[in-house]
């Protein structure tokens, strides 16, 4: 039996060009697109109508859209994400990239009263890898 899914995760340089009869048919073949990092939109003014239609769908299997452009690559500052399914990210409450990233591979552990000595070496006050640190809230030191 055929694999009936359409797409697989492409890493590179790639495109899919697919040539529909009308609305309906795009929309039902964009539902059985597998996910991928981006999907970009090529259109005018006059494609916004479809486009909107199209934007929930892509929103389930992209982690980024873009219109009119060919994706960037990817730096780490916090307007960058890839949310959403695999190969997007492979765990959708996260991002694969960007400054949020790093909630991927960390467990934040909160140290309350506990003396200066027995704090990791990074979080004492006279660490001296002075890393920028947040305290009470929101004061930076």
């Amino acid at each position: 039996m055929a694999d009936e899914r359409l797409g697989h995760e492409v890493f590179g340089s790639s495109s899919l060009v697919v040539r529909c009869p009308d609305v309906d048919t795009l929309l039902a073949l964009s539902e059985r697109l597998e996910g991928q990092l981006t999907a970009a939109l090529q259109m005018d003014a006059a494609d916004a109508g479809i486009a909107r239609q199209l934007l929930p769908i892509l929103e389930r299997k992209a982690g980024r859209i873009l219109a009119n452009g060919w994706p960037t690559g990817v730096e780490v500052c916090h307007a960058m994400v890839h949310g959403g399914p695999f190969p997007a990210t492979s765990d959708s409450r996260s991002t694969s990239v960007g400054a949020l990233a790093i909630n991927r591979f960390v467990r934040p552990v909160c140290y309350q009263d506990l003396p200066a000595e027995l704090l990791p070496e990074e979080l004492r006050d006279d660490s001296p890898l002075k890393l920028p640190r947040l305290l009470d809230g929101g004061r930076e030191v």
